[in-house]
Protein backbone atom coordinates (compact mmCIF):
# COMPACT_ATOMS: atom_id res chain seq x y z
CA UNK A 1 0.00 0.00 0.00
CA UNK A 2 1.25 3.61 -0.86
CA UNK A 3 2.31 6.01 1.74
CA UNK A 4 -0.25 8.99 2.54
CA UNK A 5 0.12 12.04 3.40
CA UNK A 6 -1.16 11.18 6.36
CA UNK A 7 1.53 8.82 7.17
CA UNK A 8 3.91 10.84 6.88
CA UNK A 9 2.22 13.59 8.81
CA UNK A 10 2.05 10.79 11.73
CA UNK A 11 5.71 9.40 11.27
CA UNK A 12 6.69 13.25 12.14
CA UNK A 13 5.20 13.99 14.18
CA UNK A 14 3.65 17.40 12.75
CA UNK A 15 0.24 18.45 11.04
CA UNK A 16 -0.66 17.39 7.09
CA UNK A 17 -0.15 21.62 6.08
CA UNK A 18 3.61 21.59 7.64
CA UNK A 19 4.32 18.34 5.47
CA UNK A 20 2.78 20.58 2.70
CA UNK A 21 5.01 22.55 3.41
CA UNK A 22 8.46 21.44 3.84
CA UNK A 23 7.55 19.41 0.32
CA UNK A 24 6.77 22.55 -1.20
CA UNK A 25 9.00 24.93 0.13
CA UNK A 26 6.83 27.35 1.98
CA UNK A 27 6.54 28.41 5.82
CA UNK A 28 8.89 29.25 8.13
CA UNK A 29 11.15 26.60 9.59
CA UNK A 30 13.94 25.44 10.13
CA UNK A 31 16.85 23.67 7.61
CA UNK A 32 16.77 21.00 9.86
CA UNK A 33 13.27 20.37 10.87
CA UNK A 34 12.62 20.29 6.92
CA UNK A 35 15.06 18.09 5.96
CA UNK A 36 13.61 15.40 8.44
CA UNK A 37 10.42 15.56 7.15
CA UNK A 38 11.71 14.94 3.89
CA UNK A 39 14.13 12.01 4.57
CA UNK A 40 11.09 10.29 6.19
CA UNK A 41 8.92 11.52 2.50
CA UNK A 42 11.81 9.95 0.87
CA UNK A 43 12.06 6.56 3.52
CA UNK A 44 7.95 6.13 3.11
CA UNK A 45 8.01 6.64 -0.37
CA UNK A 46 5.38 8.80 -0.21
CA UNK A 47 4.52 10.85 -3.57
CA UNK A 48 1.90 13.97 -3.87
CA UNK A 49 -0.34 13.68 -6.54
CA UNK A 50 1.14 15.90 -9.32
CA UNK A 51 -1.92 14.95 -11.91
CA UNK A 52 -4.48 15.92 -9.16
CA UNK A 53 -2.97 19.39 -8.62
CA UNK A 54 -2.83 20.36 -12.03
CA UNK A 55 -6.46 19.19 -12.70
CA UNK A 56 -7.48 22.11 -10.18
CA UNK A 57 -5.46 24.27 -11.88
CA UNK A 58 -2.33 24.51 -9.24
CA UNK A 59 0.97 23.84 -9.22
CA UNK A 60 3.17 20.25 -10.44
CA UNK A 61 6.28 21.03 -8.52
CA UNK A 62 7.41 19.52 -11.71
CA UNK A 63 10.23 21.80 -13.97
CA UNK A 64 11.49 20.46 -16.92
CA UNK A 65 14.90 20.32 -18.21
CA UNK A 66 16.26 20.79 -21.72
CA UNK A 67 20.51 19.62 -22.61
CA UNK A 68 21.66 18.04 -25.30
CA UNK A 69 22.69 14.81 -23.91
CA UNK A 70 22.39 13.77 -20.17
CA UNK A 71 25.72 11.09 -21.57
CA UNK A 72 27.81 14.21 -21.94
CA UNK A 73 29.35 14.99 -18.28
CA UNK A 74 29.03 18.28 -18.63
CA UNK A 75 25.38 17.86 -18.67
CA UNK A 76 24.86 14.93 -16.73
CA UNK A 77 26.64 17.33 -13.50
CA UNK A 78 23.96 20.16 -14.74
CA UNK A 79 21.25 18.16 -14.29
CA UNK A 80 22.39 16.77 -10.91
CA UNK A 81 22.99 20.17 -9.27
CA UNK A 82 19.59 21.53 -11.14
CA UNK A 83 18.25 18.31 -9.40
CA UNK A 84 19.75 18.70 -5.99
CA UNK A 85 18.55 22.25 -5.74
CA UNK A 86 14.70 21.68 -7.00
CA UNK A 87 14.37 18.92 -4.95
CA UNK A 88 15.34 20.97 -1.85
CA UNK A 89 12.66 23.17 -2.53
CA UNK A 90 10.32 20.52 -3.34
CA UNK A 91 9.89 20.16 -6.92
CA UNK A 92 10.91 17.12 -9.40
CA UNK A 93 12.41 17.72 -12.61
CA UNK A 94 11.92 15.85 -16.10
CA UNK A 95 15.18 15.48 -17.78
CA UNK A 96 15.20 15.63 -21.64
CA UNK A 97 18.07 15.11 -23.83
CA UNK A 98 17.77 17.05 -27.13
CA UNK A 99 21.06 15.47 -29.26
CA UNK A 100 21.01 19.62 -30.92
CA UNK A 101 18.06 18.23 -32.63
CA UNK A 102 15.30 21.21 -33.72
CA UNK A 103 12.65 18.92 -33.93
CA UNK A 104 13.19 17.23 -30.87
CA UNK A 105 13.36 20.32 -28.77
CA UNK A 106 10.05 21.84 -30.13
CA UNK A 107 8.64 18.12 -29.56
CA UNK A 108 9.61 17.69 -26.08
CA UNK A 109 8.47 21.48 -25.40
CA UNK A 110 4.88 20.32 -26.76
CA UNK A 111 5.23 17.12 -24.36
CA UNK A 112 6.25 19.24 -21.39
CA UNK A 113 3.62 21.70 -21.85
CA UNK A 114 0.99 18.45 -22.05
CA UNK A 115 3.19 17.58 -18.30
CA UNK A 116 1.71 20.90 -16.72
CA UNK A 117 5.54 21.97 -15.97
CA UNK A 118 5.74 25.03 -13.85
CA UNK A 119 9.52 25.88 -15.36
CA UNK A 120 11.59 25.25 -17.89
CA UNK A 121 14.94 24.86 -17.99
CA UNK A 122 17.07 25.31 -20.99
CA UNK A 123 20.84 23.88 -21.22
CA UNK A 124 20.63 23.47 -25.11
CA UNK A 125 20.65 25.34 -27.95
CA UNK A 126 17.56 26.97 -29.24
CA UNK A 127 17.80 27.81 -33.23
CA UNK A 128 13.79 29.65 -32.88
CA UNK A 129 13.20 31.05 -29.77
CA UNK A 130 9.24 31.64 -31.21
CA UNK A 131 9.01 28.06 -29.52
CA UNK A 132 9.41 29.83 -26.84
CA UNK A 133 6.12 31.38 -27.40
CA UNK A 134 3.79 28.62 -26.18
CA UNK A 135 5.64 28.57 -22.46
CA UNK A 136 5.51 32.28 -22.07
CA UNK A 137 1.55 33.01 -23.26
CA UNK A 138 0.95 30.17 -20.05
CA UNK A 139 3.30 32.69 -18.06
CA UNK A 140 5.48 29.58 -17.44
CA UNK A 141 8.73 31.15 -16.12
CA UNK A 142 11.61 29.79 -18.26
CA UNK A 143 15.64 30.10 -17.60
CA UNK A 144 18.56 29.11 -19.93
CA UNK A 145 21.55 27.87 -17.90
CA UNK A 146 25.24 27.96 -19.57
CA UNK A 147 23.40 28.85 -22.81
CA UNK A 148 22.68 32.66 -23.54
CA UNK A 149 19.41 33.79 -25.30
CA UNK A 150 18.20 36.15 -27.65
CA UNK A 151 15.00 36.91 -25.63
CA UNK A 152 14.39 39.29 -23.15
CA UNK A 153 11.86 37.03 -21.68
CA UNK A 154 13.56 34.41 -20.01
CA UNK A 155 16.34 34.39 -16.86
CA UNK A 156 19.48 33.09 -18.04
CA UNK A 157 22.49 31.64 -15.79
CA UNK A 158 25.73 32.08 -17.50
CA UNK A 159 29.85 31.42 -17.20
CA UNK A 160 31.94 34.72 -18.86
CA UNK A 161 33.33 32.63 -21.84
CA UNK A 162 35.66 35.59 -22.59
CA UNK A 163 37.20 35.68 -19.78
CA UNK A 164 37.92 31.67 -19.61
CA UNK A 165 39.39 32.06 -22.83
CA UNK A 166 41.77 34.94 -21.76
CA UNK A 167 42.47 32.98 -18.58
CA UNK A 168 43.34 30.10 -20.68
CA UNK A 169 45.63 31.73 -22.79
CA UNK A 170 47.04 33.91 -20.46
CA UNK A 171 48.23 30.62 -18.70
CA UNK A 172 50.24 28.81 -21.57
CA UNK A 173 52.00 32.00 -22.54
CA UNK A 174 52.77 32.62 -19.39
CA UNK A 175 54.37 29.16 -19.95
CA UNK A 176 56.08 30.31 -22.69
CA UNK A 177 53.82 28.43 -25.74
CA UNK A 178 53.79 30.76 -28.44
CA UNK A 179 52.07 28.42 -31.54
CA UNK A 180 49.02 27.31 -29.93
CA UNK A 181 45.76 25.59 -31.35
CA UNK A 182 42.25 25.19 -30.66
CA UNK A 183 39.32 22.92 -30.42
CA UNK A 184 35.79 24.59 -30.40
CA UNK A 185 32.58 23.87 -30.56
CA UNK A 186 30.63 26.00 -33.06
CA UNK A 187 28.81 27.58 -29.95
CA UNK A 188 32.03 28.76 -27.98
CA UNK A 189 33.11 31.79 -30.06
CA UNK A 190 33.31 34.02 -27.06
CA UNK A 191 35.88 31.33 -25.58
CA UNK A 192 38.15 31.53 -28.91
CA UNK A 193 37.50 35.84 -29.09
CA UNK A 194 38.90 35.90 -25.46
CA UNK A 195 41.72 33.32 -26.28
CA UNK A 196 42.42 35.69 -29.32
CA UNK A 197 42.88 38.81 -27.98
CA UNK A 198 44.69 37.39 -25.50
CA UNK A 199 47.55 36.69 -27.58
CA UNK A 200 46.83 39.78 -30.03
CA UNK A 201 47.59 41.48 -26.59
CA UNK A 202 51.16 39.69 -26.78
CA UNK A 203 51.24 40.72 -30.42
CA UNK A 204 50.74 37.06 -31.32
CA UNK A 205 48.21 35.66 -33.98
CA UNK A 206 46.11 32.85 -34.13
CA UNK A 207 45.38 32.01 -37.67
CA UNK A 208 42.47 30.20 -39.06
CA UNK A 209 43.94 26.99 -39.50
CA UNK A 210 44.74 26.75 -36.08
CA UNK A 211 41.38 26.94 -35.15
CA UNK A 212 38.91 23.54 -35.33
CA UNK A 213 35.41 23.17 -34.98
CA UNK A 214 34.48 19.80 -34.03
CA UNK A 215 31.48 18.02 -31.61
CA UNK A 216 31.58 17.73 -27.99
CA UNK A 217 32.57 13.91 -28.62
CA UNK A 218 35.91 12.36 -27.82
CA UNK A 219 36.41 10.95 -31.08
CA UNK A 220 36.59 14.42 -32.91
CA UNK A 221 38.47 16.17 -30.43
CA UNK A 222 41.25 13.06 -31.35
CA UNK A 223 40.65 13.35 -34.76
CA UNK A 224 41.25 16.81 -34.41
CA UNK A 225 44.22 17.30 -32.74
CA UNK A 226 45.65 13.81 -34.58
CA UNK A 227 45.72 15.89 -37.49
CA UNK A 228 47.40 18.92 -36.03
CA UNK A 229 50.49 16.45 -34.13
CA UNK A 230 51.06 15.14 -37.72
CA UNK A 231 52.65 18.70 -38.61
CA UNK A 232 56.28 18.84 -38.33
CA UNK A 233 55.72 22.56 -37.46
CA UNK A 234 52.99 21.33 -34.65
CA UNK A 235 51.78 23.62 -31.97
CA UNK A 236 53.41 23.12 -28.41
CA UNK A 237 49.98 23.75 -26.55
CA UNK A 238 46.52 22.73 -27.16
CA UNK A 239 43.38 24.80 -25.66
CA UNK A 240 40.65 23.01 -26.10
CA UNK A 241 36.93 24.01 -25.38
CA UNK A 242 35.38 21.37 -23.11
CA UNK A 243 36.58 18.56 -21.24
CA UNK A 244 35.23 15.83 -23.98
CA UNK A 245 37.95 17.22 -26.56
CA UNK A 246 40.40 17.41 -24.55
CA UNK A 247 40.25 13.76 -22.93
CA UNK A 248 40.32 12.99 -26.93
CA UNK A 249 43.92 15.40 -27.50
CA UNK A 250 45.31 13.14 -24.50
CA UNK A 251 44.62 10.15 -26.79
CA UNK A 252 45.79 11.68 -29.82
CA UNK A 253 48.97 12.41 -28.25
CA UNK A 254 49.71 9.15 -26.33
CA UNK A 255 49.02 6.96 -29.79
CA UNK A 256 51.33 9.25 -31.54
CA UNK A 257 54.16 9.01 -28.64
CA UNK A 258 53.98 12.52 -27.64
CA UNK A 259 54.46 13.38 -23.88
CA UNK A 260 51.86 15.84 -22.14
CA UNK A 261 53.21 17.74 -20.67
CA UNK A 262 56.38 17.40 -22.17
CA UNK A 263 56.17 18.01 -25.44
CA UNK A 264 52.47 19.41 -25.60
CA UNK A 265 50.39 21.22 -23.12
CA UNK A 266 46.80 20.96 -23.21
CA UNK A 267 44.16 23.36 -21.35
CA UNK A 268 40.14 22.55 -21.13
CA UNK A 269 36.45 23.97 -20.27
CA UNK A 270 34.28 22.64 -18.07
CA UNK A 271 35.85 20.61 -15.17
CA UNK A 272 34.13 17.70 -14.49
CA UNK A 273 35.01 14.99 -12.99
CA UNK A 274 36.87 13.69 -16.43
CA UNK A 275 39.27 16.37 -15.98
CA UNK A 276 40.70 15.56 -12.89
CA UNK A 277 40.37 11.46 -13.11
CA UNK A 278 42.74 11.36 -16.55
CA UNK A 279 46.31 10.60 -17.05
CA UNK A 280 47.18 13.24 -16.62
CA UNK A 281 44.99 15.24 -14.99
CA UNK A 282 43.48 18.10 -16.97
CA UNK A 283 44.34 21.87 -16.25
CA UNK A 284 41.02 23.28 -17.42
CA UNK A 285 38.80 26.65 -17.33
CA UNK A 286 36.31 25.22 -14.34
CA UNK A 287 32.66 26.21 -14.62
CA UNK A 288 30.86 26.68 -11.15
CA UNK A 289 28.11 23.85 -12.02
CA UNK A 290 26.48 23.92 -8.73
CA UNK A 291 26.19 27.60 -8.19
CA UNK A 292 24.97 27.73 -12.04
CA UNK A 293 21.86 24.79 -10.76
CA UNK A 294 20.88 26.40 -7.52
CA UNK A 295 20.65 29.91 -9.15
CA UNK A 296 18.49 28.69 -12.39
CA UNK A 297 16.01 26.67 -10.10
CA UNK A 298 16.42 30.05 -7.67
CA UNK A 299 15.14 32.00 -10.63
CA UNK A 300 12.13 30.13 -11.42
CA UNK A 301 11.04 29.24 -7.93
CA UNK A 302 11.15 32.85 -7.16
CA UNK A 303 8.93 33.89 -10.26
CA UNK A 304 6.40 31.19 -9.36
CA UNK A 305 6.47 32.42 -5.73
CA UNK A 306 6.08 36.41 -6.42
CA UNK A 307 4.95 36.52 -9.63
CA UNK A 308 7.29 38.94 -11.00
CA UNK A 309 7.73 39.73 -14.29
CA UNK A 310 11.17 40.82 -14.11
CA UNK A 311 14.17 38.47 -15.67
CA UNK A 312 17.26 38.42 -14.71
CA UNK A 313 20.68 37.53 -16.03
CA UNK A 314 23.83 36.39 -14.30
CA UNK A 315 27.27 35.77 -15.30
CA UNK A 316 29.59 34.26 -13.23
CA UNK A 317 32.99 34.16 -13.59
CA UNK A 318 35.03 31.03 -14.70
CA UNK A 319 38.62 29.50 -12.76
CA UNK A 320 41.69 28.46 -13.62
CA UNK A 321 42.47 25.19 -12.20
CA UNK A 322 45.96 23.84 -12.72
CA UNK A 323 46.70 20.46 -12.97
CA UNK A 324 49.08 18.04 -14.76
CA UNK A 325 48.70 18.64 -18.14
CA UNK A 326 50.40 21.92 -18.88
CA UNK A 327 54.20 23.01 -18.07
CA UNK A 328 56.61 25.20 -20.14
CA UNK A 329 56.80 25.23 -23.91
CA UNK A 330 59.62 22.57 -24.61
CA UNK A 331 61.21 25.28 -27.20
CA UNK A 332 61.75 27.51 -23.68
CA UNK A 333 63.48 24.60 -22.36
CA UNK A 334 67.31 24.42 -22.22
Amino acid sequence: MKATIYDVAKEAGVSIATISNAIHGKGKMSKERRAHILDIVDRLQYQPSMIASALTGKRTYTIGLLIPDIANPFFAEIARAVENRARQLGYSVIICSTDHNHERVESYIHLLLQKRIDGLVIGTGLENVELLAPLLTEAIPVAFIARDCISDAVHKVIVDDYLGGRLAARHLLDRGHRRIAVLSEKHNGERVRGFRQALEAEGLELPDELVQTCDYRIEDGKRAAANWLAHANRPTALFCCNDLSAIGALQAARENGISVPGELSIVSFDNTLLAAVSAPSLTTIAQPIEQMGKLVIDMLVKELQMSTGDKQRIVLSPELIIRESTGMSPKNKA
